[in-house]
């Protein structure tokens, strides 16, 4: 006994006596010094809260009070743990496109409206040919010329009348003149504008009169809301752990919607830019209420363990020596009671407020929750009911 009161006097005279005071440390701004300061305290507290316990004890074994500290336990159960990765983007669509005119002149009709939906191949607009379906008429009396006198060259070749060379001439020319009317089609055709694809026109950006060139006026917006899709980038340490299939949570704040899906697409380079790889999520759309834009929060089940032990992280202390522990409620030696003891403990994971414990407890032992930092190793306690 008296040794333990010589030593916590010379501890007391050490952390009291010579060295600069906390607020002398302080006000210098040295962050090293500040934070060697503070490790020597936690140092000085812990050897202090060591003596003060065998001090207590020592007084309670001799004055009979056993000062037993009322406490509250949990009782450790192993149950379902699923780890979510927290990431934040965007939904889009990949039809969502704005159509431009294949070829040059006056947009002469629109026949679609903002808002209205339309099929794929539908007819948009219309744009003057500059002539074009009239050179097809001239083109397709000059064919029907041409087909006569290949008809009637033919029958005579088959007649053996004639000279081959002629046959093959007339066969030659009918068929350049309907190779030459399919090619005028093809670009009467681009005077029509049809939709690329079934879906709504967002905008209808260009009016009817306006002259309009390819590639250069745009006309309409066409959007698809069926196939929406979040693309995210991942941190590179959970390629093993996320990948196509994984179970993801899309949370839609403006819309106070949690919808479920799965990850479509995860990519199988890494990003050297950003040590990152990326991933799509498909979004579920039956309602139409999502739309292109808008802000997602994605919840990736990146871990699970069917049997975890977890813990809140309010109950977990770390001693000297850096191991992490937590006080558990133990039946007494003498069969009366419980007495608080440490146990080291390994955590793993943390989600939330509670952390995965893989090593130093299991299924049934009772944690003491409040009061857990106020007790002592071999303190008496008394646990709620």
């Amino acid at each position: 006994m008296k040794k333990i009161l010589l030593l916590l006097t010379a501890v007391l005279i050490v952390s009291c006596g010579g060295e600069r005071s906390t607020e002398d440390i302080i006000d210098g701004g040295d962050l090293k010094e500040i934070k060697a300061k503070r490790g020597e305290l936690l140092k000085q507290k812990t050897a202090l809260d060591e003596q003060i316990a065998a001090l207590e004890l020592y007084i309670n074994e001799k004055s009979g009070d056993k000062n037993n500290a009322l406490v509250s336990t949990l009782t450790i159960k192993d149950t379902l743990f699923n780890h979510y990765l927290e990431l934040q983007g965007s939904v889009e669509t990949k039809q969502n496109v704005v159509v431009y005119p294949e070829m040059a002149g006056v947009l002469t009709n629109v026949y679609v409206k903002e808002g209205q939906r339309v099929s794929k191949g539908q007819r948009l607009a219309s744009i003057d040919d500059g002539g074009l379906s009239l050179q097809i008429q001239q083109m397709e009396v000059q064919a029907q010329l041409a087909k006569t006198t290949f008809e009637r060259q033919k029958n005579l070749w088959n007649q053996k009348i004639g000279s081959e060379i002629q046959y093959l001439q007339a066969k030659a020319g009918y068929e350049a003149q309907q190779k030459a009317i399919n090619s005028m089609r093809k670009q009467l055709g681009k005077s029509t504008v049809n939709a690329p694809f079934s879906g709504i026109i967002d905008a209808v950006i260009t009016e009817q009169g306006s002259v309009v060139s390819p590639g250069a006026t745009q006309l309409f917006r066409v959007v698809n809301l069926g196939d929406m899709y979040i693309n995210v980038e991942v941190p590179e340490n959970y390629i093993t752990s996320i990948k196509q299939g994984t179970d993801v949570q899309v949370d839609l704040p403006v819309l106070n919607e949690t919808l479920t899906s799965k990850v479509r697409v995860a990519s199988s380079t890494i990003n050297a830019a950003n040590r990152s790889f990326s991933i799509e999520v498909p979004v579920p759309n039956k309602e139409g209420n999502v739309k292109p834009n808008l802000t997602a929060k994605l919840r990736i089940n990146d871990y699970t363990n069917p049997n975890a032990i977890l813990i809140p992280l309010s109950v977990i202390s770390e001693n000297q020596e850096g191991q992490q522990y937590v006080m558990v409620a133990t039946p007494a030696v003498d069969g009366k009671g419980f007495v608080a003891k440490k146990q080291i403990v390994t955590t793993g994971v943390a989600q939330g407020d509670s952390v995965e414990i893989l090593t130093g407890l299991k299924a049934g032992v009772q944690v003491i929750n409040a009061g857990a930092r106020s007790v002592r190793e071999d303190q008496s306690i008394d646990i709620k009911k």
